[in-house]
């Protein structure tokens, strides 16, 4: 098949600024290329030119202000048989419109369906006009269902996954080695480390392990936070929310720590650093797939029951989900738990590595998208089959 990759506006493709749709591209793309012929559109970035081709995939390029125009005017030149559409469903039409013997394949990585994000009419217009939907979890797939009246078949589930190769585990001669130099450069050694890593915004909730450490340290005066991200991707500026978070952390002293946005490439090492990893999420994650990436370095994992969360992380079996997701004294209990019963925390990281090596690969991700586009191509040709 020749299949087209339409990333969004928001970052380029591969990820070298990171972006969770740019890091499952980067993924996916070298199986899918193997057995098909890939290109993949995406805005423009001064450390990348506008075409290229590595590794059988073609890189297409353009610049973000006219990024949308500009992909539907090559799609008129060129034919694909599957359309992959990331994001953004207000510009399937647009798409269709420059290239209408295409299948259309929309993939939601948030809830793109909210009445603040589509029209009703443009909604139920480009539903009809997409073969099939993928979804990055059930709760997002609820999102639709529960708007619209759509066959439950077109929308297919399609869980992300991670590159294990790049994660030493903490258990390893290897690991330890790694682990021992990145907490001293961190100035965390013999320290009980807790680690958070996402951007710095309210609706991730970092504010909320810097209320919980008092109740943490009452119990483990050795503990540490550190918090790694920055306020957007690859973005290390600051905004009222992060000030404040600093503000909060000053009574702390060397017992908070902020190391600012750290590249993807980077985190696998970063999760060795910690004994125990919090998804403090407070809005409807779509599936954070930062839980991918803990559970494939093999660290301890408390979540949020919100959104897809509590897809992937099972309470008890492979993490600790936490219901109050907004209270402070709910995550310095279960932090305090997992620091206190080393046996029932390695057995929770044993766990999770486990399902991510059975289930949530990348080679696992583009099967199942190779699937759909599979089914998208049939039904495409042969409209009494949908």
């Amino acid at each position: 098949m020749k299949i087209a990759y339409i990333c969004t506006e928001k970052l380029p493709s591969p990820a070298i600024k990171g972006g969770a749709i740019q890091l499952m591209i980067d993924g996916v793309a070298p199986f899918l290329s193997q057995n098909h012929e890939l290109t993949i559109f995406s805005i423009t970035d001064p450390s990348l030119p506008e075409k290229e081709r590595i590794h059988n995939i073609e890189y297409i390029r353009f610049p973000k202000e006219a990024y949308e125009q500009n992909v539907a005017e090559e799609l008129k030149k060129r034919s694909f048989d599957v359309i992959h559409v990331f994001n953004r469903p207000a510009n399937v039409l647009l798409y269709k419109q420059a290239s209408p013997a295409s299948a259309f394949v929309l993939s939601l990585h948030n809830d793109m369906f909210s009445p603040l994000k589509i029209k009703k009419e443009l909604a139920e217009q480009v539903l009809r006009e997409t073969t099939v939907i993928a979804t990055v979890s059930e709760y997002i797939k609820k999102t639709i269902a529960k708007r619209y009246p759509i066959e439950s078949e077109k929308v297919k589930v399609v869980y992300s996954g991670v590159n294990i190769e790049n994660y030493v585990l903490p258990w390893t001669a290897k690991g330890k080695k790694i682990r021992d130099s990145i907490r001293a450069q961190f100035s965390v050694t013999n320290k009980k480390v807790i680690l958070f890593i996402g951007r710095l915004s309210k609706t991730k909730g970092p504010h909320l392990l810097i209320e919980c450490m008092k109740d943490v340290l009452n119990v483990h005066p050795d503990a540490v936070l550190v918090i790694v991200g920055g306020k957007w991707f690859s973005e290390n500026g600051w905004n009222d929310y992060i000030e404040t978070l600093h503000r909060s952390a000053e009574s702390y002293k060397n017992q908070i720590i902020f190391t600012n946005y750290i590249p993807s490439e980077k985190i696998p090492h970063i999760f060795l650093m910690g004994d125990v990893f919090v998804c403090s999420s407070q809005w409807h994650e779509p599936l954070a797939r930062v839980h991918y990436e803990a559970m494939a370095a093999g660290i301890p994992i408390i979540t949020t029951n919100r959104g897809g969360n509590a897809e992937v992380i099972h309470h008890s079996k492979n993490g600790i989900v936490i219901h109050d997701y907004h209270s402070p004294k709910a995550f310095a209990e279960a932090i305090n738990d997992l620091l206190s019963n080393q046996e029932k925390a390695l057995n929770l990281a044993y766990n999770g590595r486990q399902l991510v090596e059975e289930h949530f690969q990348f080679f696992h991700t583009a099967q199942r998208l190779e699937a759909c586009y599979m089914e998208a191509l049939t039904k495409h040709t042969n409209p009494l089959s949908r």
